[in-house]
Order: C-alpha cells, then structure tokens, then sequence
C-alpha cells in the first residue's frame, strides 16, 4: 500500500468501524443488563400485584380441584411490547393449580416457594418470579420467557446497527474526500517538482503550507541552495583550474619549441631547465587540484591515530627534495618528542603544503624552521619561513581558493593554503596565520592535542 491517501483512508474508516462495533457490543451488554434489572422488577411487581389481588378478595380462586382455575389479569406494558410475554400462575401448597393468565402453561413454572428461578418449560427457558401467601397458603409464580428477553435486546442492537448501513459508506466517502483535500498540498509540491527542469534551483513557493509540509518544504529549498552554490563551486573551480594549467602548459610548448630551435648546446640546456620548471609547476597544481578535488568529495578519510611529529614531518620534507630556491630546514628537537592524535593522510596534506608555500616564498638560502609552541593553549606546531610575509589586509583572504596576493611566487596557484585549511577544518584543528614580528616572514600553524613524550 504505497498511497499515502489509501492508507490514510484505511487506518481511519478500520478506525471508525472498530469503535463503531466496540460501542455497540458496550451498548448490547450495557442494555441486556439494565434490561434484565428492568425485567426482574417487573416480574417482581406483577407477583406482588397479583399477591395484592387475591388478598383484597378480587381474583376468585378455584376452591376444588374440579374448578376452573381463575383468570388472573397482568398490568399492560403496552410500551415495551411486553403485555403478552407475562405469564402468571397461582399454586396452593397442596399443589393445585387455582389460578393462572391468558396464554399461560398449564405446567408449574417453578417448584421454588419464593424468589427467582430459572427453568425450562415447554422446551423454553424462562425466567420466574415466586412469592409466597402463606396465610392463604399459595404461591403466586410469575415469569417471562428468556428468548423475548434476548429478542428485545437483539432488536435494540439491530436498529443501532442498520443506520450504519447507509452511515459507513456515507462516513468513507467523507474520509476519503477529507483525507484528499488534506493532501492537495503535498500534490501540488509533487507536481511543482515533477515540472522544474534540472536547472531551476530557485526556492519553493507554495504561499502558507500545512505545519507537516513545511518541513519539508524548507529541507527542500535549503537542499536546493546547496546544490547552487556546489555547482556555482564547481564552474568558478573548473575555470580557475583551466585557467592556471593553461599559462605553465603554454611556457612549457614554448621551452620546448626553444630547445628543438637551438643551435648550441647552452641554449637548448637553458630551455630543457626551463621545461622541468614549468613540468614542476605543472605536476604541484595538478597534484594540488587533486587534493582539493578529494577534499571537497568528502572521501573518506579513515580513522585518527598517534603521530609522532618529528620524524613524520623528516618524511614529508624529505618526498619534496631540497626545494627551490634552495632553502635550509630546521626541525625543532622538541617534536621529536611530541605526539599527536590526528589522520595521517590529512597531517600529511597539510604539512606537505606548508612547507612547500614556506619554501617557494623564502629567499635564496632562507631558513624554513618548523617549531613547537607550547606556551599557545592549545599547542601550536607552526612554520617559519624568511620570505616577505602577507599583507594584513589579505590575511583572510589568503586561503581562498586561487587567491593570490601581491607577494605571490613565481610557482603558486592560489592552492596551497586553501589545502591546508580544508585539511584541517576536516580534523577540527585551527589553523592560524601571523607574520613574524622578530623580522620578515610568515608564521603558519595549527592547534594540536600534544603529549610531550
């Protein structure tokens, strides 16, 4: 049942009929039993009337027993349907029938001297009330059949019953028109979805919506707002991208149209150096857009574990080579004994990028100088390089994707610190950028969770 509005339909017309038939066995209980109490009282008055009848000398008993036994009369009840379903006889305790009602048995209804009784006369159960006269020495047993009695019942339920006949059908047409008018909203959203092209991200309109479709609604038009500004992500990303791997691709067919056009020895080897720098540039920012290109697909990157600095850090230097220009690196001896708790590939990236900004920016023997400070909270693992430092106006601009400012190097992209703090951000580490105040440089780190070991 996959329809929202059979289903609804379903659950409330069962609904409906469940109570309908529940209230209806309580009303057939409830009424047997007040309908028995009612019963019981008038057989009990009728007894005690006929007991009054034959004290004041107004039925005449049969004396003998060849006497017709005498008519007794019962009182109407006219407005239950009742006057001939009362029988009524009059016993001496000698056992002689000397009374008895229009259309009773002629069988002793009950043998019991007072109270009520149940038993079957005539192949009937009946139901039989008896008091008894002992002054006058009679008994007077009056008594109805229990099959009327259940009858009157039956006939009650039944007209509780059949104006549900024409109700229910009527009820289900109500619910199953209710239930679709109720749903016109979500019918409308569906169809407004169904008539939107693949291009049409704009917000969903559909003026003052049910609380329960709201939700939806607004999951929708945020969903939709991601998807814009992903694909608006994606086209500036692609045309950044097109546009930085063109300019190294064009100087690279230039060196090597140079090199093939040389004549001497020194030219050509001054072209083939100038192609493996532009192969350089070129295999850093392919590299770089993979990376980011990973990052914003959201791969998984696995779980956390103990990374001792140091040595990690030897590792990562160590894959780029010296650098160019050729730098000095130093290492500070206290990571060596500092450990953190971090992805490996993550760490990785965002080592590997700033060490390489560190580099491509400092000058010609410059020092590159990776440092512990722990008089940050939390701990900071930070780079220091000599190069000209960033703007303070483009500090918060500089890890925007291909930002690059006025003391850009020859070699960048615009990538390396936008790697670096989608890296981080994944790890929940905080990423802090300063220029160096003892002299020129920039100083780039990021919090840790460090144990000194």
């Amino acid at each position: 049942m996959s329809s929202i509005r059979t289903r609804l339909f379903v659950i409330l017309i069962t609904a409906t009929i469940g109570i309908w038939l529940f209230a209806t066995a309580w009303i057939y209980l409830d009424t047997k039993r007040q309908l028995q109490h009612v019963l019981d009282t008038r057989l009990m008055e009728a007894a005690r009337m006929v007991g009054s009848l034959v004290t004041s000398g107004e039925i005449a008993l049969a004396a003998r027993f060849d006497d017709t036994p005498a008519s007794i009369p019962l009182p109407e009840l006219a407005h239950v349907g009742y006057e001939r379903q009362l029988s009524c006889q009059i016993w001496s305790f000698d056992g002689r029938l000397i009374g008895r009602s229009s259309g009773a048995p002629e069988a002793e209804l009950s043998n019991e001297t007072s109270g009520f009784s149940e038993r079957e006369v005539g192949g009937e159960p009946w139901r039989i009330y008896a008091v008894a006269d002992r002054d006058r020495g009679i008994r007077v047993l009056v008594g109805d059949r229990l099959g009327l009695r259940d009858r009157l019942v039956t006939d009650l339920v039944r007209g509780l019953l059949l104006p549900a006949v024409v109700v229910v059908p009527l009820l289900a047409f109500l619910i199953w028109a209710s239930v679709g008018r109720g749903l016109r909203p979500l019918r409308r959203l569906t169809q407004g979805l169904k008539a939107r092209s693949a291009e049409d991200l704009s917000p969903i309109s559909l003026g003052n919506p049910p609380s329960e479709i709201r939700p939806v609604v607004e999951a929708l038009n945020g969903l939709f707002g991601k998807v814009a500004a992903a694909r608006e992500h994606e086209r500036s990303f692609t045309a950044f991208a097109a546009h930085e791997l063109r300019t190294p691709l064009a100087g690279l067919r230039t060196q090597v149209q140079v090199a093939l056009a040389a004549k001497d020895a020194e030219a050509r080897e001054g072209a083939l150096r100038q192609t493996l720098v532009a192969v350089d540039r070129t295999g850093r920012l392919v590299r770089q857009l993979l990376a980011m290109s990973e990052l914003d697909a959201a791969v998984d990157e696995g779980g956390t574990q103990d990374i001792l600095v140091g040595p990690a850090l030897a590792e990562v230097i160590a894959s780029l080579g010296s650098g160019r220009p050729p730098t000095r690196v130093e290492i500070d001896p206290a990571l060596h004994h500092t450990t953190i708790r971090m992805n490996r590939e993550l760490f990785h990236l965002a080592v590997r990028n700033l060490h390489e900004n560190a580099v491509q920016h400092s000058p010609e023997g410059g020092l590159v100088r990776w440092v512990l400070d722990d008089s940050a909270s939390p701990p900071l693992i930070a780079v220091e390089d000599e190069g000209p430092g960033i703007p303070e106006d483009e500090i918060g601009l500089v890890t925007n994707r291909f930002f690059r400012g006025r003391h850009h190097s020859a070699v960048g992209s615009g990538l390396g610190l936008a790697i670096v703090d989608a890296a981080l951000k994944r790890t929940r580490a905080a990423f802090e950028l300063r220029n160096r105040q003892d002299r020129p440089g920039l100083r780039a780190g990021f919090s840790i969770n460090a144990a000194a070991g």
